[in-house]
C-alpha cells in the first residue's frame, strides 16, 4: 500500500509539528488538565490566531491524561473545539460515567474484593469468585466512544494536522512498559531497557489499559507481536515519562502534571500523622509514587543534559546525538488531596462507604487519608475547582506560555476568555 506524503510544513505548521504536549496520569485529577488546557486555547484564541490551528504535532498521554490526549488528538484539526468538548464533560463529570456507583456495581466488585480478601483465597477458589478489580470501569468503555473518535486519526495525520500520539501502558504479563504509537509512516519504534515504543492502531482498548489504575480499575488484554498480554496503568514502571514525545519528534514539550512537583521546605510536616497510616493513606502514597514522582526526575533529567548541552561549544554539537529540548511544565500550586478533603461527600453513598473501610472519612482532618479518593473524584463539584486551579495556574504564566510557543498577535479580532477575575471552581 502506498502512503500519501503530506506536503513540507511552513511557518506555524511546522514549528507546531516539532512542539510536544505531555498530559500525565491521575485518574480525576486529570481534570486540572483540562482547566490547563483552557486556558491554552483563550490565550492562543485572545491573540486572534485562528481557533482551529493545533498548536501539538506530538500528543502524548499516560493513565487518564491518554483518554484526555487521545480526545485532543481526535480532533487535531480544531483545537479550540477539542478543547470545548474536553471541557464540557469534565465540568458535568459524575463518577458513574467512569465506573458502577450504584450499591449493587459496589458490591459486585469491590464489596466483594474487600470480603474476600479477609475471607482468604482459598474462598475465592471455592466459589470461583476470583474478583478483578475493586471497580468496574464498563461505563468508561461507553463514555470514550462518544468522546473520542479515535478513527479520524488516519485522516489527521495524512493531513498534516498532527504527527503522532502515543498512549503509554505497563505490561503485567511480561513486566514491559510499552508506549503504543500512532502517526506518520516515518516514525520509527524503539527499545530501551524495560520500555519500549510499538507502531499499532490505537483503539479505545489501549486507553482502558493505559488508565487501569492498579488494584482499582481491571488490566486489559492488547495485542502485541509477542501474542495478547494484559496491561495496566501506563505509569507504573515509567521511567521517563518525556521519552515517548521526544521519540516521536518534539524539540519542544509542554509537560502537564497531576500533583505538585516540588513540596514547599515549610510544609513537609505540615499535614504529618502521628497515628498509625491507614490503607487508605498507605493507597494514596503509592499511587502518588506510581503518577508522580518520575515525571519530577524525569523533568530534572532533561533540564541537566540542556544545561551540559549548553555549555558544549555550538561547532561542537553537531557530533552529539543529544539535543536540548525546550521544556515548559505547568503543574498544580496547590495540594490536590488537600481540594480532595473538601468534596469527599460529593462521592456515591456506597462508593464512600467502601472507601470508608480504607479510612477514608469526610469527617477525617488527616489529608493523607483523602489522598486516594483524590483519583477516584469524578464528580463536577471537584473536577470544576481543579479545572479553575488548572486555568489560573496557566493563565498566570501567560507571558511565558506565549513565549514557549512563539505566539504573537494576529489580525483576527480576540475571542471571548473565561473572566478571570473570579475563575470557575475558584471562587472563595
Amino acid at each position: 500500500m502506498r502512503h500519501h506524503q503530506p506536503a513540507p510544513l511552513s511557518g506555524a505548521r511546522a514549528t507546531s509539528a516539532t512542539t510536544g504536549l505531555l498530559l500525565t496520569g491521575g485518574g480525576a485529577r486529570a481534570a486540572y488538565q483540562v482547566g490547563v488546557l483552557e486556558a491554552l486555547s483563550d490565550i492562543h484564541c485572545s491573540l486572534g490566531r485562528p481557533a482551529h490551528e493545533n498548536p501539538f504535532g506530538v500528543i502524548t498521554g499516560t493513565s487518564a491524561g491518554a483518554i484526555n490526549a487521545a480526545a485532543l488528538a481526535s480532533h487535531a484539526d480544531d483545537f479550540r473545539g477539542a478543547v470545548r468538548r474536553l471541557v464540557t464533560v469534565w465540568e458535568g463529570f459524575h463518577a458513574h460515567q467512569v465506573y458502577r456507583a450504584d450499591a449493587l456495581g459496589v458490591v459486585h466488585s469491590g464489596a466483594r474484593w474487600l470480603g474476600l480478601m479477609s475471607l482468604g483465597w482459598a474462598v475465592a477458589r471455592w466459589r470461583k469468585l476470583r474478583p478483578r478489580s475493586l471497580l468496574d470501569n464498563s461505563p468508561l468503555a461507553e463514555l470514550l466512544q462518544q468522546m473520542v473518535p479515535l478513527e479520524r486519526l488516519p485522516g489527521l495525520v495524512e493531513g498534516g494536522h498532527l504527527r503522532g500520539l502515543a498512549v503509554s501502558a505497563s505490561s503485567y504479563s511480561s513486566g514491559q512498559h510499552v508506549t503504543f504509537f500512532q502517526g506518520a509512516p516515518e516514525l520509527q519504534p524503539w527499545t530501551r531497557s524495560q520500555r519500549h515504543g510499538l507502531a499499532a492502531p490505537i483503539t479505545h482498548q489501549h486507553l482502558l489499559a493505559s488508565s487501569a489504575i492498579p488494584f482499582v480499575f481491571p488490566a486489559m488484554e492488547l495485542s502485541t507481536p509477542h501474542g495478547p498480554q494484559y496491561f495496566g496503568d501506563g505509569s507504573m514502571r515509567q521511567s521517563a515519562p518525556l521519552a515517548p514525545a521526544i521519540h516521536l519528534g518534539a524539540q519542544r514539550l509542554l509537560v502537564v502534571g497531576a500533583g505538585r512537583m516540588h513540596e514547599p521546605r515549610d510544609s513537609q510536616g505540615q499535614f504529618t500523622s502521628s497515628g498509625y497510616p491507614s490503607l487508605a493513606q498507605i493507597a494514596g502514597h503509592a499511587l502518588s509514587n506510581i503518577f508522580l514522582d518520575a515525571l519530577s526526575v524525569d523533568v530534572e533529567r532533561v533540564q541537566r543534559i540542556n544545561h551540559t548541552l549548553s555549555m558544549i561549544p555550538p561547532q561542537a554539537r553537531g557530533d552529539c546525538p543529544l539535543k536540548p529540548i525546550e521544556l515548559l511544565v505547568i503543574a498544580p500550586s496547590s495540594r490536590l488531596d488537600e481540594i480532595a478533603a473538601r468534596h469527599l461527600r460529593a462521592l456515591p453513598a456506597p462508593v464512600l462507604a467502601m472507601l470508608g473501610a480504607l479510612g477514608v472519612s469526610p469527617a477525617s482532618r488527616e489529608v493523607q487519608n483523602a489522598a486516594l479518593a483524590s483519583y477516584l473524584l469524578f464528580e463536577a463539584s471537584y473536577t470544576q475547582e481543579l479545572m479553575g486551579l488548572g486555568y489560573e495556574d496557566t493563565w498566570k504564566r501567560r507571558d511565558e506560555v506565549t513565549g514557549f510557543f512563539g505566539w504573537t498577535p494576529a489580525d483576527a479580532a480576540p475571542c471571548e476568555t473565561r473572566p478571570m477575575e473570579a475563575p470557575e471552581g475558584l471562587a472563595a
